[in-house]
């Protein structure tokens, strides 16, 4: 559970004052999820009014919380509603107040600072991984070798 409006000024080249900084924060974070396997849940504050729901991308599923109600309560009352189960979640926010109640109900607790350098050292192993792919050369017969293996040429072989 991950107090989105936390989140995001922790996140380099995020910011809570561009117009879609959670949509923002919901692309990098499916790239994350898709990297570590986990889902996130995601909670943001003040949605318009009507526009209070939960959408699912992929692994991130996005709670979009009613205006006169925040974010804090929100993970607050699903902690409570999980019971022991909560011990199975990591909560990430820098509220204190969500913190302890995390604490209190057996779950994990993260700073934003810490699921921040998470997120970005995860993106960063992905980044390098592609990195070195793009690097790898082929020599010419190794070009060759390839050519006549997709073109079905009986007499070709890969090197």
């Amino acid at each position: 559970m991950v107090d989105g409006h936390n989140l995001i000024p922790k996140i380099p080249g995020l910011s809570l004052r561009a117009i879609d900084d959670e949509m923002q924060l919901i692309e990098l974070l499916q790239e994350f999820c898709r990297v570590v396997r986990k889902p996130v849940e995601l909670y943001f504050d003040n949605a318009p009014p009507g526009q209070a729901q939960v959408r699912k991308y992929g692994w991130v599923i996005a709670r979009f919380i009613r205006r006169g109600a925040n974010a804090d309560q929100a993970i607050r009352n699903h902690l409570r509603k999980l019971g022991r189960a909560a011990s199975n979640w990591t909560v990430v926010s820098s509220d204190l107040a969500v913190q302890n109640a995390a604490r209190r109900s057996g779950a994990v607790v993260m700073t934003a600072e810490e699921f921040s350098r998470q997120v970005q050292a995860a993106l960063r192993s992905i980044s390098q991984a592609q990195d070195e792919r793009a690097d790898t050369i082929l020599t010419p017969d190794e070009v060759e070798a390839w050519l006549k293996f997709f073109e079905g040429d009986p007499k070709g072989g890969l090197p």
